[in-house]
């Protein structure tokens, strides 16, 4: 079955990375067209050879459009979604304005695919991407032993905040590079070259960032299991893409290291990449360019009964974005779940 399809925000990081997954993965779009504020209308899109003509976001031009794959700000997103599933037309958003909406599902593939079952207002939401990566490696284990506590930190590269902030991180290590001043900070919180930033968020509750709140809130829908307790610390380093995470995790049940990477190596979407001796561990570097979530550092908490350690990793632009929400859509087209046109 191929498909009508319709990318918002085509000219950003995140709408660029979706172009590149959309073609990789051969996505069976009849009709595919390309959309984007009024500041990048007119310019040119090569996608697979041909050339396309970047168009204003307007009603019209979601008229007999299937799936939109969306990645703008959450201020455009509550008007422009909307806007899209009016015409008919189910809107996977990349942006964080519908994640906890109780009509709109929040979706994972690998973890909650059949919650793509039922999509009231049209509009599939995609996780926030330290989010994506850490239950794509709870599910399995969830399954085998009941997770009643997470407990992560997370170290996530600059590219989360942006092609700007990417820039100016380079700007950064540039000067260093050269003994010249570093340039004035605008898009992170504070010098991130050199640096960890556990601040380059909005504040939050209760001293938390918005960052924090997001785990917290989407890891307990995405698993559909409220009584999970989740306590994050997230930060912010100077590595250009990739996410890395240390989590702690607190079962009813037992679980040994072994019969966890058994479950992680049989489960969808991860690499088990587990062998400490030899240096094989999951990098950022190695991560980068790649759709999979790597796990690995899997080992026993010998402060209580049922614990373990891991280090999980995996591309936020990729998996942690572009990539989730092209499986999305993968998934509504294998399953029938679209409109007819």
């Amino acid at each position: 079955m191929s498909v009508n399809v319709a990318v918002v925000g085509a000219t950003g990081a995140v709408g660029e990375i979706m172009r590149q997954v959309l073609a990789e993965r051969s996505f069976p779009f009849k009709t595919i067209k390309f959309l984007a504020s009024e500041r990048s209308v007119g310019k040119a899109i090569d996608f697979k050879g041909k050339k396309y003509t970047v168009e204003a976001i307007r009603p019209e031009a979601f008229a007999g459009v299937q799936i939109v794959l969306s990645s703008t700000p959450a201020a455009v997103s509550r008007e422009t979604s909307p806007m899209a599933a009016k015409s008919g037309a189910i809107v996977i958003d990349n942006s964080s304005a519908w994640r906890m909406d109780p009509q709109v599902p929040l979706v994972v593939p690998e973890v909650n695919a059949d919650a793509l079952r039922s999509i009231p207002k049209g509009i599939v939401a995609n996780p926030n991407c330290s989010t994506i990566q850490m239950v794509v490696a709870l599910k399995p284990l969830h399954d085998l032993a009941r997770i009643k506590r997470v407990v992560v930190a997370t170290y996530q590269a600059s590219s989360g905040k942006g092609a700007k902030a990417m820039m100016e991180l380079e700007a950064q290590i540039a000067s260093i590079g050269r003994g010249q001043r570093i340039p004035p900070v605008s898009q992170h919180a504070a010098q991130l070259a050199g640096n960890v930033l556990p601040h380059d968020w909005k504040p939050g509750e209760d001293g938390y960032s918005e960052e924090e709140t997001k785990m917290i809130k989407e890891t307990k829908k995405i698993m559909g299991d409220d009584s999970i307790l989740v306590s994050p610390t997230t930060a912010r380093v100077p590595v250009r893409t990739g996410h890395s995470e240390a989590i702690n995790l607190e079962f009813e049940r037992p679980i040994t290291p072994e019969q966890a990477r058994e479950a992680l190596r049989k489960a969808p979407g991860i690499v088990v990449v587990d062998d400490y001796a030899k240096g094989e561990v999951p990098l950022a570097l190695q991560c980068e360019g790649r759709d999979e979530v790597f796990v690995g550092r899997i080992r026993r908490d010998p402060t209580i009964a049922n614990g373990l350690n891991l280090w999980v990793v995996a591309d936020n632009l990729r998996k942690g974005a572009a990539t989730n929400a092209v499986q999305i859509a993968e998934v509504l087209v294998q399953r029938g779940y679209l409109p007819k046109k």
